[in-house]
């Protein structure tokens, strides 16, 4: 019924509304706080789970920066990301060390088991999987990282026991 998609469209704008009074109330705590940019992003990455686009202008007027200035704070740090993550976050050392000894194989591995390229989420939203250029362990590679738990000499039977249970 076309009474019910307007009530809809009203919702989900009245949603956004929310989200960006939220943004806006979030940002403006740490305007004249030391290190506000980094704080105000790690907020909105805690709270969000990413750095949505519409908080770019907003914390560049907010600590007098341009856009492109706080797009390069938030590509310059590997915790920040611009897009949403998948509920698991799986990262593969890249580095010379894990290199040696099979992380390039791990990695080919990984993207064709969860159908996906490093950096992106897989379909249904559970993976995402990312190069990182060492965890410490590199006595122990290849390494991974999996919600922020370090797993040393993974190969493709490690890995694939780590998304198991990482699904269930």
């Amino acid at each position: 019924m076309p009474g019910s998609r307007v009530r809809e469209g009203l919702e989900v704008a009245d949603a956004e509304a929310q989200t960006i009074g939220a943004m806006d109330t979030l940002i403006a705590k740490y305007v004249d706080a030391q290190g506000g940019l980094m704080r105000a992003l790690a907020a909105l990455q805690q709270a969000y789970g990413y750095i949505d686009a519409a908080a770019l202008p907003k914390l560049a007027s907010a600590f007098n920066l341009t856009k492109a200035e706080v797009k390069g704070v938030i590509s310059f740090y590997d915790d920040f990301t611009r897009a949403p993550k998948g509920e698991h976050v799986i990262r593969i050392c890249q580095a010379e060390a894990c290199q040696a000894v099979g992380a390039r194989g791990l990695t080919r591995h990984a993207c064709e088991k969860l159908g996906v390229s490093l950096g992106d989420t897989s379909a249904d939203g559970l993976f995402t999987i990312e190069a990182v250029y060492c965890l410490g362990l590199c006595a122990s590679g290849p390494a991974a990282m999996i919600d922020g738990k370090l797993k040393g000499r993974v190969d493709a039977d490690g890995f694939d026991r780590m998304v198991t249970e990482a699904s269930e």
